[in-house]
């Protein structure tokens, strides 16, 4: 398959433009609060005692660096999965902020993973439903390619966006997270159409940008923040908010 994916980047071949793929975090919709404001306030609520927010997200940005690390993509190839994997992050977070009690670490695991599955801890870009929409109009299918856990379909059924997708592809689904293209591959496979026709958006310059681009897909960058850290990334594959996208979308099916 990667020699006809090359004939694509070549453009030697080209097709219409059906299929729009997402990212999830961080370009349709983010965590409410900090991690860090989100472990102190269930340490509250379930424990009755305070943690400084800033010394509870190094603790946790440590711990999920560690996991990451011995165990990638939710541990699947150690016999992990989503939930084992993020109730160890939380458990050793926790510790780290001194909490020894193994009950106690198992209650506030247990809560916060269960908790993060409620739309009340994310928040969704004010752009990302109307632009949902409008892609929808102009004919396209969408569906999604995130390095995210089982948890994503109730999230995005309650944050109102599940109905604007259809599939979901989820890095502890496909056994494989972005960049590895493998999980791309398993999306185009769903898609039922090759890369010239699917386009990706997604907020992460290496796992969205360059490993769609190096398969032929169309994509595109989302960059909120108007950083501009990746000169190589021409204007026209760009996008400051959403809003842009339906009319780069429109402009690369007039041209096909």
């Amino acid at each position: 398959m990667y020699p006809l994916m090359c004939t694509f980047v070549a453009g030697v071949m080209r097709g219409p433009l059906l299929w729009v793929l997402w990212d999830v975090k961080d370009t349709l919709l983010r965590v409410r609060r900090s991690v860090g404001e989100q472990y102190c306030q269930e340490a509250r609520r379930t424990a009755g005692f305070s943690l400084n927010p800033t010394v509870a997200e190094g603790a946790f940005r440590q711990s999920f660096d560690q996991y990451s690390k011995l165990y990638p993509n939710y541990g699947i190839d150690q016999g992990l999965g989503g939930k084992p994997w993020w109730m160890g992050v939380v458990r050793d977070t926790f510790s780290l902020c001194g909490v020894e009690d193994p009950a106690l670490l198992d209650r506030l695991a247990h809560n916060l993973y269960h908790g993060f599955c409620s739309p009340d801890n994310w928040e969704v870009y004010p752009d990302s439903v109307r632009t949902l929409e409008s892609i929808s109009s102009l004919g396209l299918r969408q569906g999604v390619v995130s390095n995210f856990d089982k948890r994503l379909e109730g999230i995005l059924q309650g944050c109102g966006l599940l109905s604007h997708f259809s599939f979901l592809l989820t890095s502890e689904e496909a056994g494989i997270a972005k960049p590895d293209p493998a999980i791309f591959q398993q999306a185009l496979e769903k898609c039922g159409f090759p890369a010239a026709s699917v386009a990706h958006i997604g907020d992460h310059y290496v796992n969205d940008y360059l490993t769609s681009r190096s398969l032929g897909l169309h994509g595109y960058l989302l960059d909120r923040q108007g950083r501009n850290k990746f000169p190589d990334v021409p204007p026209l594959h760009r996008l400051k908010t959403l809003d842009e996208l339906p009319a780069r979308l429109k402009q690369e099916m007039d041209q096909m």
